[in-house]
């Protein structure tokens, strides 16, 4: 007898939990319908998008590696137009690493100031990554060391030769060898120094300090 007045409820629940769902359909079915299309909409949206970034970094990326392979091989004029076309279509990443690439496209044909001025512009470009931005400084930097003053040196990477900064081992040698190169052998000295004295120099870097400030002891010093 327990068992049929279990049975018995339990199928009551069951019509009652039938009919309540029943007239919860009735009353918000065109919500739930919206709701579900809404959803499929959006999960297939997401797929277009993220279908179309994949596509469109894997042909920037072809183009960009087809440039690269150009320049490399001393196609230059069709590298460079390659990767300045990819400034302007290019997807992610991609148009700044081409303006990277096509500066130094232009100090490889000897026109040393084009090239200056593009790593120059990248350097203070406030959209681009900081890292990418530090490193067109330097870019500029170097060429300037030859092609400039040291105040040329100076205004694009002296901001980055501060403890802490992790561009200041080549910042400060760009420096010291735009100061030398400028017969300034005291701000020359510092500058090596600096670099000298720092235990985080890398290597290269340091080797070529040391060697600097043993050329300008022996031109005199930094008196």
């Amino acid at each position: 007898m327990a068992d049929d007045n279990s049975t018995f409820i339990r199928e009551v629940n069951d019509d009652l939990r039938s009919d309540y769902m029943k007239a919860l359909w009735k009353r918000f079915r065109f919500v739930i319908l919206a709701v579900a299309i809404g959803i499929v909409v959006f999960t297939a949206g997401l797929r277009g998008w993220q279908y179309w970034q994949e596509t469109t970094a894997a042909r920037s990326g072809d183009v960009f590696l087809a440039a690269l392979e150009k320049a490399r091989t001393g196609d230059t004029d069709a590298a460079l137009a390659e990767f300045q076309e990819l400034e302007k279509t290019g997807y992610g990443s991609y148009p700044v690493l081409a303006r990277m690439r096509a500066a130094t496209v232009l100090a490889d044909k000897g026109d040393t100031a084009a090239a200056i001025a593009a790593f120059s512009a990248i350097g203070k470009d406030t959209a681009q990554p900081v890292a990418i931005r530090d490193a067109a400084r330097l870019r500029a930097a170097y060429l300037l060391v030859d092609n400039g003053s040291y105040a040329d040196v100076s205004g694009e990477v002296e901001v980055l030769a501060v403890p802490g900064n992790p561009a200041r081992h080549s910042a400060r040698d760009a420096l010291g060898l735009a100061a030398f190169k400028a017969g300034d052998l005291k701000q020359a000295s510092e500058w090596f120094g600096a670099i000298a004295a720092d235990s985080e120099a890398p290597n290269g870097i340091k080797t070529r300090a040391g060697l600097m400030l043993d050329m300008i002891a022996a031109q005199g010093g930094a008196s």
